[in-house]
């Protein structure tokens, strides 16, 4: 099972101190907090993708691509990449271009967005969200598996003869994980195809996505691609940690109630109760983090939110240390436990590469 962080990348105001980063010092920030999660033994780190203030992370691959170049090991991934309003073309010979430079380290997760105005700025209507998702990802999937696309379409100008370069690292495309909090559109559509999906279960209660969850493992199974218990799920986290928890919730709680996400509304209490947001004790975050798995079934992929709401990054960095150390040691032993021997573990490019190979091998030996 792999363990990581997401960030959202927001710039908000310190409510301790008073002080809000510069837009550099949060970007700065950003890469700081994946080269520790590799150096503290996590596999995945993710960035969001906005184009509003206050967020910086407006352009995923050039961060990770500067990442990739100060880490060995990590997997680079998106939370989410915008499939409605990036040109499939333009995602197709990025992520391509990024997987090369990685040497592989790379999947993304796609998604529709959650900020209305982003539409009209790259020339696309909100309500043509689902129709938009569904065919530029199909275009997608296309032209990183056929090396001459003709193709044409609602949303775009049509393609003859095209050829997206570079080709994916090794013919094999990126793993590609769908995000979504309440479209099963998106759960179909990653049923489909047999990808991931993503379910970023941190605003709502845990049953809205149990019903998605369900929704893409009985779709995958329908669709030929295993069974409902070897889907390829992931799901999201919030966390804040002190040793002793009592510490967590005093110093946290400013923080929560300030939060242009989430502060002003429930109360942080009420939201933990109805959350995966887990304010306390490393021990709390273990004993809550494995809860997931009693709702969700075993499943491939667990992300946590460490660095939003104006934490300072030596906060931050402090949060790593304790997931690294006293953590996800625990959850990657108890997660193992009793895991069941047909459910797949999330895929790599190393992975994906073998099946792909073994394909090939057992057609040769048939004819």
């Amino acid at each position: 099972m792999q363990f990581g962080i997401f960030t959202v990348g927001d710039v908000t105001e310190d409510p301790t101190t008073g002080r809000t980063p510069s837009e550099h010092e949060r970007i700065k920030a950003m890469v700081a907090i994946a080269q520790k999660a590799e150096e503290v033994g996590l596999d995945v780190f993710a960035t969001g993708e906005h184009h509003n203030p206050p967020f910086v992370p407006s352009s995923p691959t050039t961060m990770l691509g500067h990442i990739a170049a100060r880490t060995d090991r990590l997997i680079l991934s998106t939370s989410t990449t915008l499939i409605t309003t990036n040109d499939p073309v333009k995602i197709a010979e990025d992520f391509a271009m990024l997987q090369h430079l990685a040497d592989g380290r790379v999947d993304l997760m796609l998604g529709r967005g959650n900020t209305g105005p982003v539409y009209p700025w790259f020339g696309q209507d909100i309500r043509q969200g689902i129709p938009l998702a569904i065919e530029n990802y199909a275009l997608l999937h296309k032209l990183w598996r056929e090396d001459v696309v003709d193709w044409k379409g609602r949303f775009r100008t049509p393609l003859q003869g095209f050829t997206s370069t570079p080709r994916p690292l090794d013919g094999v495309p990126p793993f590609v994980w769908h995000g979504s909090i309440r479209s099963p559109e998106i759960a179909e559509q990653a049923a489909y195809y047999g990808d991931g999906f993503f379910a970023n279960n941190i605003f709502w209660p845990k049953e809205h996505f149990q019903r998605l969850v369900n929704l893409y493992r009985e779709r995958y199974a329908h669709y030929g691609h295993g069974t409902a218990e070897q889907a390829v799920v992931g799901l999201g986290g919030q966390v804040f940690m002190r040793r002793n928890s009592q510490d967590a919730v005093r110093e946290f709680r400013p923080y929560f109630d300030n939060a242009p996400v989430y502060g002003h509304g429930p109360s942080l209490e009420e939201f933990t109760e109805q959350t995966p947001l887990t304010v306390g004790s490393p021990q709390q975050v273990i004993d809550k983090t494995l809860t997931f798995r009693e709702t969700f079934g075993d499943y491939q992929r667990q992300l946590f939110l460490v660095d939003h709401a104006g934490l300072p990054l030596k906060t931050v960095l402090e949060q790593l240390d304790l997931l690294g150390e006293e953590v996800v040691p625990v959850l990657r032993k108890e997660f193992a436990n009793g895991r069941p021997a047909g459910v797949p573990e999330a895929p790599t490019h190393a992975s994906l590469l073998a099946q792909r190979t073994a394909a090939e091998n057992t057609t040769e030996e048939a004819r």
